[in-house]
Parts: structure tokens; sequence; C-alpha cells
């Protein structure tokens, strides 16, 4: 793979030239503000997006709805953590050199790094939250998608990346989350369902009024306890009454 990056002809080095080439017409500002986002600002958004999905998702009419949605943001981060696992073997394997090694003609807007290019661990990781985020909640999840994708475009257009490492991390990151999410789900939901059960800590897989109004739904249909209802104990009174 790296003969390939060498070879000018290669769509892939030509659409590292036109996406890099945008920052020599750019000014400095702009290429400071692409500096700060693809290091720390677009993965910043991600978290608060995940966190946003969780409180709203803590309102979430079903109390089934909001365990499998907290779940699924539980796993987001833990996918991304083993998608950064499983690229180390791939990045040694591949052995890609970045891409200011082989064209030193390039605007490189951060400071020169020797590990290997292919695959991107940003990329990897925006798209692992954003994909995890997704499986939570449809809309929030498309809003990261968003994120994860520019995330990807600053690497190549700072002149760190070559477009297919940002789109075998964005696969990377999409394929771990999807194809491990059965089982994560599987061990994850459990836990949340009884976090969701206990007192003070139900609050954070359901909010105070989403519990309210389970307990409502109870008092309407006598016998039953909703996923969200922490199980009452008689006090003192009762007992010695």
């Amino acid at each position: 793979m790296a003969g390939l990056a060498i070879d000018g002809s290669n769509p892939d080095v030509s659409l590292l030239y036109d996406i890099n080439g945008l920052a020599g017409s750019a000014p400095d500002w702009f290429d400071r503000g692409a500096e700060f986002a693809g290091k720390y600002g677009i993965v910043t958004a991600l978290v608060l997006v995940g966190l946003w999905c969780w409180w709203s998702v803590r309102r979430q009419r079903a109390a089934e709805d909001s365990v499998a949605a907290v779940a699924g943001l539980l796993w987001a981060p833990l996918a991304a953590g083993v998608a950064l696992l499983v690229n180390i073997p791939i990045r040694e394997f591949v052995g890609r050199e970045r891409p200011y090694v082989d064209h030193p003609g390039l605007d490189v807007l951060v400071p020169l790094r020797t590990d290997f290019s292919f695959v991107s661990d940003h990329a990897t990781m925006a798209m692992a939250l954003a994909t995890g985020i997704f499986v939570a909640h449809r809309g929030f999840g498309l809003a990261a998608i968003g994120l994860a994708l520019v995330e990807g475009f600053s690497w190549v257009y700072m002149g760190a990346h070559y477009p297919t490492d940002v789109i075998g991390g964005l696969a990377l990151g999409t394929a771990v989350v999807l194809l491990l999410a059965p089982l994560a789900m599987a061990l994850l939901t459990p836990l949340v369902s009884a976090v969701c059960r206990s007192g003070r800590a139900g609050l954070l897989v359901r909010s105070r009024a989403a519990r309210d109004a389970d307990r409502a739904e109870a008092a309407e249909a006598p016998g039953t306890r909703p996923l969200g209802i922490p199980e009452q104990r008689p006090d003192d009174n009762n007992l010695a009454a």
C-alpha cells in the first residue's frame, strides 16, 4: 500500500492533494480552527452529543426503551476502545507511511509524527462513538455520524492522512460497533436494568418525571411494577403495626 501512495496517478493521492490544497488558500484562522477541531473539538462535540442523548432517552415513555438506549450509549465508548485496540495490529501489518513522508510538498498543519497512517485512529474512534450513539438513538446518531465524517475530512485537510486511511477508520469503527453489539447489549442490558430498578442510581436511566409516570401507571394496574420503579420496602412503622 505504501507503494501505491507514491504514485501520483492514484486517485487516493489525487484526492489528498485536492483536499489538502484547500488549506493553501484558506485564512490562517481557519487552518488553526481545523487543527483544533480535528484534535479535540469534534471528539468533544461527540461526547456532548452523547450526553445530550443520554439526558433525552431517560425521559422515554417505556422504561425498556430507556434501558436499551442507555445500554447503547455505554457501549459507544467501550466500542471505541475496542476499535482502537483492533487497529494496533492493522497499522503495524499494513505499515503505510504518513502522506507527508512521500509527498513533502503537502501543507501539513499538525506536528509531524512517525507512526503509521493506515488506519486513522481519530476516524476510527469518532465513527465508533457515532455509531454507538446511533444504536441508542437514530436522531442523535445521525448528527454524531455527521461529526465523525467531518473529523475524518479534517485529517486529510491537515495533510496527516490519506483519504483511504479515513475511509478505513470509518469502516473499522462501524464494524466493531455493529458486529459486537449483540454480545455487548446482552451483557450491558441486564446491568442497566438493575440500575434502573435501584433508588437514586436509577435516575441515571430514568428521569424523575418518567419514574413518576411509571408509578402512576402501576397505581392504575395493581399487582404490576414497571421496570423503572424501584421495589418498595415496608417501613418500620408498618412492621411494628
